[in-house]
């Protein structure tokens, strides 16, 4: 796939087919961040965004409402392995963002991770269904009649994605992976100064013929009026500046009309060296080179970057020596695709304008620059957007600026502290933040700074010997952990594994009779009907059904069997050998049999001993003992199959049982969950 010509308008792909305007005449210019030539330009002029969010509506949904949970995010695995066979063409295109080969990597391969991670935890943790179920059934009556569950299901809109220029691939699969999991149709909006990688990336997915009709959606150029379309069913999802934010966010259709808003915005992250972290320890070392990675990536073009190194009081001048070491030994700015080079451009002359700007800001605020230059760096093209890494320092710890201004670049500030508290304090002056990083070996001092930053940040890493050359670093968020901040961050959440597939969902409590409960989940609930005759374990997938019952027992407990388990397993807790120690235990009888000698027991009461379709045992979960056995008592087992989990890619599948013992007075004396792999025929 061909690279886009200098004078080409990025097009858009729209119902299902690529658009490009009419008149190109109005559309922005997009430059090469090194070089200042014309990369191509976007335009979105006459597109009829009405059409477009009809058409996911419909279209989409429909698509993806035909698939399960599973069958989705097997889809994405596809797509996954799809975009790893394209990543060179991809990372040739990044270059002209201003992104070196490892910005590339974390924008590109991080974005096909996010696929790969979502797509497993999809499969892993979701059911074969399009219904997931919310924690435990509710008893809302005494006889078990009437019940409440949690269930979660898609909304029936779009997923608009407005992303941000610094992450034109992981900020789009990020997002869309979740939405299209959770079975809603994406329509993506990317920044228009890098859009044409995004652009890209999307073609190469609809080339793949991977996705179903519908269900993605690229809008090159403005928005206008895309929120105008939108209702109560339908999400926005955005990544950007704050006041962007408060812009889409008071727009009436969110306000007043419904529609759900999440965003990822401006973003004062601090990280906090302890006191320990002298120089010459692991920890001090760790947190520069935290620094000056979060300084130099993207050109500090990241929203979970570094903007406030807090330090110990009388160590800002050694941290500084520290860093401006760093920066000379190890980053050299350029032309990304120049050898040798580790930091490349800003993304635009705009961003590099703007970032200058916010620099005199916090000069006026107070800062003065003890380490870089505004000034072009030395050798680049004077037509690039390139700055320099800049530290500021600040003698007034707690002045507004530091705390208030953000330079989206490579830009960081250093203040001091005087104390864990003082520490703690001016950490949350930044108001909300993405994440925080404690550069600290002492426990204690970890858990003073970090229980008091928590409520202010979305994420807070501990960086200490141990895990600083494990660590995946302050300024990464990883798929399986949330990601996004309160206050000025934006308040919501992205990312987070499952949690972000839910977000794209509705939580509903239902309420009614066993029955009705098993029918609207596909789980069977206590209470619903059952069904005997041929053994559920030698029934195959294709023939199982939740509600297959089996009941085993009675089989009585003697002294002799407990002693012998005891002396079997060398379990010889005195509640099962000494009657008089026994005895003084309130929870007690005297003697009693082991849990987990009646687990084995019921196991042999509930088995179907031949070969079928059963293939193995794979766990036990939930196991509860409430009733003790003594010696003279006995149990019986009734198990159910609760839950049925064919896998799409495997002959075989999970099936969840639903075991219970009883004692001979109906007490019950255990409750667990079994599960199996059977095989589907």
């Amino acid at each position: 796939m061909t690279l886009l010509s200098t004078g080409t308008i990025v097009p858009s792909y729209v119902l299902d087919s690529w658009w490009t305007p009419a008149d190109g005449s109005r559309a922005q210019l997009v430059l090469d961040a090194s070089t200042g030539e014309e990369v191509a330009s976007v335009s979105s002029e006459g597109l009829d965004l009405a059409d477009v969010v009809e058409h996911a509506r419909t279209v989409g949904q429909a698509s993806l409402g035909r698939l399960t949970f599973h069958q989705r995010a097997i889809l994405l695995k596809q797509l996954a392995q799809y975009l790893s066979g394209v990543k060179e063409e991809l990372y040739t295109l990044s270059a002209r963002t201003g992104a070196t080969r490892y910005d590339s990597m974390v924008d590109i391969d991080g974005g096909i991770g996010v696929l790969f991670t979502l797509s497993s935890k999809g499969r892993r943790e979701m059911p074969n269904s399009q219904v997931y179920v919310d924690g435990d059934v509710e008893a809302l009556s005494r006889d078990g009649s009437f019940s409440g569950q949690h269930i979660y299901t898609r909304i029936p809109g779009v997923a608009c994605q407005i992303n941000a220029f610094n992450f034109p691939v992981w900020g789009m699969l990020e997002k869309f992976a979740p939405a299209f999991i959770a079975g809603v149709p994406s329509i993506v909006k990317p920044a228009s100064p890098t859009g044409y990688l995004t652009e890209a990336v999307v073609r190469h997915i609809i080339a793949s013929g991977i996705l179903p009709a519908g269900t993605l959606q690229l809008v090159s150029g403005s928005a206008r009026d895309l929120i105008d379309h939108l209702d109560y069913r339908d999400l926005v999802a955005f990544t950007g500046s704050a006041g962007t934010a408060r812009s889409l966010k008071a727009h009436p259709n969110v306000v007043e009309g419904g529609v759900r808003f999440t965003s990822e915005t401006d973003s004062l992250n601090a990280a906090i060296l302890g006191p320990d972290a002298t120089k010459g320890t692991a920890e001090f070392d760790a947190y520069v080179a935290s620094a000056v990675t979060e300084m130099t990536s993207k050109a500090g073009q990241k929203c979970t970057s570094i903007r406030r190194l807090i330090v110990p009081a009388g160590r800002r001048d050694e941290i500084v020596t520290a860093v401006a070491e760093r920066v000379e030994r190890r980053v050299r700015i350029g032309d990304p695709r120049a050898d040798g080079v580790t930091m490349g451009p800003l993304a635009s002359l705009d961003q590099r304008r703007e970032v200058l700007s916010s620099v005199a800001r916090l000069q006026g605020g107070g800062g003065r620059i003890v380490m870089g230059s505004t000034d072009a760096p030395a050798g680049t093209d004077p037509n690039g957007a390139f700055v320099g890494p800049l530290l500021l320092a600040f003698d007034d710890a707690e002045s507004p600026a530091v705390h208030e201004i953000e330079a989206f670049g490579p830009v960081a500030s250093i203040i001091e502290y005087t104390g864990l508290d003082h520490a703690v304090a001016l950490a949350a002056l930044g108001g909300g933040s993405l994440v925080a990083t404690v550069a600290t070996h002492d426990p204690n001092v970890a858990r003073a700074l970090v229980l008091g930053i928590a409520a202010h940040h979305g994420r807070v890493l501990m960086l200490d010997r141990v895990d600083a050359r494990s660590s995946t670093g302050h300024g990464a968020p990883v798929p399986h952990l949330v990601h996004g901040g309160p206050g000025r961050a934006g308040g919501s959440e992205e990312l987070g594994g499952i949690r972000s597939v839910l977000h794209h969902m509705q939580r509903t409590a239902i309420q009614g009779s066993p029955d009705m409960l098993t029918a609207i989940t596909g789980q069977w609930h206590t209470g619903a009907a059952v069904r005997h005759g041929i053994h559920p374990f030698r029934k195959s997938l294709a023939v199982l059904r939740v509600g297959d019952q089996v009941q085993g027992g009675p089989r009585t407990v003697t002294l002799a069997d407990i002693t012998a388990f005891a002396e079997a397993t060398g379990d010889k807790f005195y509640a099962h050998t000494d009657a008089e120690a026994a005895a003084a235990n309130p929870f007690f009888p005297g003697i009693v049999a082991h849990g987990y000698l009646l687990v084995s027991w019921a196991a042999g009461l509930f088995v179907d001993a031949a070969p079928g379709p059963v293939l193995a045992n794979s766990g036990l979960e939930r196991l509860r003992f409430l009733t003790p056995v003594s010696p003279g008592d006995s149990i019986q087992v009734t198990l159910t199959a609760k839950r049925i989990t064919p896998r799409e890619t495997e002959d075989y599948g999970e099936v969840c049982w639903d075991a219970v013992l009883h004692n001979q007075n109906d007490e019950v004396v255990a409750s667990y969950d079994v599960l199996t792999l059977v095989s589907k025929n």
